[in-house]
Order: structure tokens, then sequence, then C-alpha cells
């Protein structure tokens, strides 16, 4: 099942709904179950319930309804982040890849700390974008950069939650941009509390939330929780810049959500990021060959079965 959150072109103005995403168009969750929550904040929070009803729902039984009919066409919806206002999110670290080619970049060697527990920092919750809306490249940076991530989304919360049940805890995935202002990253980063305003101004997600039972048949053996095969590729005005596997995971989202919630209780609707795929920015790949981003500049990320996430620079007004 494949969710998003969305609002009508006629009335930008209004809140944004759940619906369920199909070939053919939106379906509003509300307009199909009277009793369900508007929101999908709303359906997190009572997230077991509610994911049961809509699987029933799109049984052939289920079709017949009248509401289920009446698709929204694509072309007069917009859609959101899947979740515009996360209650929390979690940026982890977790490629090995990444983490060394980001490292030597700067003269660095792998801190052993990085193999005895995932890390992450927090980042903006309330600075969330959806497919297709513009992000404002920020007044203090010459050095924009994009990072090819997949976020997972808390359905049930918990706290001290162990390794072996930690997928039960997950929504969905997500494709995740959590873009970067590199130049202002890497003088923050000197003080050592994190990348701060070098995060801050925007992480886009969606198009959609995707349930775990989609990737089913992309599941790889593993003994700390699930990993997907899941082929992973960005691209800049078209040319594909990075490409790598949800699959080479040092760390699965299973350990990320035990980290997370080591004595710190998780909520439905925290969000999870994965950290970015080996190759997955321009920092890896060197900004001689692979120019920082521009004004103008349109980028994709493309994650097998979860879509495309689309993305146009444009200047800060």
């Amino acid at each position: 099942m494949k969710l998003v959150s969305y609002t009508r072109k006629a009335a930008p103005e209004q809140s944004w709904r759940a619906g369920i995403w199909l070939e053919q168009g939106i379906i509003d969750v509300q307009e199909a179950l009277a009793d369900a929550p508007a929101t999908m904040m709303g359906l997190l929070a009572d997230w077991k319930h509610w994911y049961e009803r809509l699987q029933a729902l799109q049984q052939p039984d289920g079709m017949q309804t009248t509401a289920w009919k009446q698709f929204k066409p694509l072309e007069d919806v917009v859609l959101g982040s899947p979740l515009p206002r996360p209650n929390s999110f979690r940026d982890f670290y977790a490629f090995e890849a990444h983490v060394k080619t980001a490292r030597e970049k700067r003269g660095l060697s792998m801190v052993p700390e990085w193999y005895h527990f995932p890390v992450f920092y927090f980042s903006n919750a309330n600075a969330f974008l959806g497919p297709d809306e513009p992000v404002r490249r920020p007044k203090a940076t010459s050095w924009l950069d994009y990072e090819l991530e997949v976020a997972c989304v808390i359905g049930k919360g918990g706290v001290d939650i162990p390794v072996q049940a930690a997928d039960q805890h997950i929504a969905g995935f997500c494709i995740l941009n959590d873009w970067s202002a590199r130049d202002v990253q890497r003088e923050e980063v000197k003080v050592g509390l994190g990348p701060a305003k070098g995060k801050d101004f925007a992480t886009s997600m969606g198009p959609w939330l995707v349930t775990p039972d989609e990737l089913a048949d992309r599941l790889l053996p593993s003994e700390k929780g699930a990993r997907y095969d899941l082929s992973m590729v960005a691209r800049v005005n078209g040319v594909e810049y990075s490409r790598g596997n949800l699959g080479d995971l040092y760390y699965t989202f299973a350990e990320m959500i035990a980290r997370a919630s080591a004595d710190c209780p998780l909520y439905p609707g925290d969000v999870i990021g994965s950290g970015t795929v080996g190759t997955g920015c321009i920092l890896e790949l060197g900004s001689e060959q692979y120019p920082w981003l521009q004004p103008g500049d349109v980028v994709e990320l493309q994650v097998d079965g979860l879509g495309v996430l689309r993305s146009r620079i444009v200047e800060a007004g």
C-alpha cells in the first residue's frame, strides 16, 4: 500500500489529507472510511487498527464502496511530504562506504567507535518538503548538495525496543533527501556539535509512504532485522550522479530503531533516516566533476519500490 498526504490544486490553502495512491488517482482515506482520521499523523496514532482497515478496503468486496470509485485525478492534486510535520527526525550514518569516503575527503580515517553502534543527529522536523516542492538554496551557501537516503516512519511507539522486534514498529518507508549546505557544515562541525545550520533549511521526503508488505519480495537474508535489495539512483538534470543499494546498509533500520529507543521513547510519526548511500552525494563524488547544485537544477532520487522524489533548486526569496 502506498499512502500520501495531498491537497487539491484548486484549494491549496486546505490542510493536508491522507490518501491512498493508485495508478488511477488518489483515494481519500476519510471518504473511504468515514470514521477514519483525515491525516497521516492521525492514522499513525492507531496504526495497527487503520492499517488493517485499509488493507481490507483493498480487497474485492471493499472496492465496491462508492468512495473507492471516487478517485481524485492525479493532475488535480498536490502531494506533500507523506508526513508534512513529523514528530521528530533522526538521521543516521549507517552506510559504511559513505562514511569512509566522506572522511577520506577531509583527510581522516574511520573512527573505530562507528563500528560499535549506529549514530545519528537530530534535524529540523519543521522543514520537511514534498515531491516537486521547490528547495530554496540558503543565502549562506555556495556548496549545496543532495543526499540519497531512505527513511522509515514509526507506526508503533516504544522504549528500549529490541532489534528482534524493531521491524514491527515500522509503518513504512520513503525516499529521503537530506539537503546539505557543505561550506556551512564544514565550519560548524569544527565546533563538535554536529551540522546544525548546514542541514536546518530543508529535508525532502516522498513521494509516498510504502508499507513493508509491498517490499516483501525484496527481502535479503539478515539476522539483525530486515534488509531490502533496492537500487538507489540520483540524477541531476537527467544525468546519473549516484548509484547504490539499500541492502548495503551496515546497520539495519531495526538496529537504528533499537539505538534511538534506548532509554528514550519513540512515538508514531517519528522519522528515522538511513544516512547517505555510498556515492550518494556530491561531497563524495567530488565537485570538480560534479558541480555543487545551482538554482534551476532538478534533482531526482529514485529507489526501487519507493518511486521517484523530484526537487527543483530555486534562489532564496
